[in-house]
């Protein structure tokens, strides 16, 4: 079968060879893990039942994943088995099931889903992507996905071909967003104050790119205030291509407190609600070791 899950629309057949994402079809990922360093609304005080795939549709060149979403590190799980993953993050008593860059496997993930349901798994499930996503193939997760946690990361289309190769990418993820809306509504929260229901559209303000952040910023709250949650994130480290190519040498680097401040005044004009990182969460010890625990 040809794959058109993503925007690429590869049309490769996964049975036989990989596609841009570098994955064949059988489901493949790193680790899964409660993760504390989400949003506190997804993590909370308990951890979110993170899944970390492998390979991806968007392979940024300074991804903090590199070496699981552009070098393809992973172990190779079957349906039944993710759906008892999902069952064992729940035991060690994961606020929800998070899909970490799923969008290559939904099919896949779809089916482990519903054999988890069916043996009990009750929490909500997240979808937690890069925003580069095909409104046809979000359609296909309505009614088994809770929360949608999409990156919108570019509004230049030079800078997502230059670091994403993603053509058109802006125009996409919005639209993804809107799809994503429509299928949860607004947050909802339960009494431990965890998201069980909503869209958290996450933004990482990139070294020398802050006047491209400014204008996500302020149309994400022209198109979308008071409907999704806003999570500003200032974690960026270098890690992948950006440490090495000398094309993207202008990327190694931290961000300055100028750059993110501005990126803050803006969300603040928009009057986006939701989360805004501390400078100093750019650490790489926020990356997880991938060593297949939990697999």
């Amino acid at each position: 079968m040809k794959c058109m899950l993503c925007p690429r629309m590869c049309g490769v057949d996964r049975s036989k060879t990989r596609g841009f994402c570098g994955m064949g079809e059988e489901i493949t990922a790193a680790k899964a893990m409660l993760h504390f360093w989400e949003e506190p609304c997804v993590s909370g005080s308990r951890g979110s039942g993170a899944v970390f795939f492998s390979g991806c549709v968007m392979r940024c060149a300074f991804c903090q994943n590199y070496g699981i979403s552009s070098e393809n590190f992973g172990r190779g799980i079957s349906e039944n088995r993710l759906a008892e993953i999902f069952l064992e993050l729940r035991e060690k008593g994961a606020a929800n099931i998070n899909l970490v860059n799923p969008t290559h496997f939904v099919p896949q993930i779809l089916r482990a889903i519903e054999m988890a349901k069916q043996s009990g798994l009750e929490l909500p499930i997240v979808y937690n992507s890069g925003g580069y996503e095909r409104v046809e193939t979000l359609k296909t997760l309505e009614g088994a996905v809770d929360v949608y946690l999409p990156d919108v990361k570019y509004f230049s289309e030079d800078l997502a071909r230059k670091l994403s190769s993603a053509p058109n990418y802006f125009n996409t993820a919005m639209s993804a967003v809107e799809e994503m809306l429509r299928q949860v509504g607004k947050p909802v929260f339960n009494e431990r104050g965890e998201i069980t229901r909503g869209v958290i559209v996450r933004h990482l303000v990139l070294p020398n790119c802050h006047k491209d952040s400014i204008e996500i910023i302020k149309r994400l709250g022209e198109r979308f205030r008071g409907e999704i949650l806003f999570s500003l994130m200032s974690q960026y480290t270098p890690f992948g291509r950006v440490k090495s190519d000398p094309e993207l040498a202008k990327m190694n680097r931290r961000l300055t407190t100028f750059e993110y401040q501005k990126a803050l005044d803006a969300a603040l004009d928009a009057g986006l609600e939701g989360y805004m990182q501390e400078k100093s969460s750019a650490k790489e010890e926020y990356t997880p070791v991938f060593d297949f625990e939990g697999l």
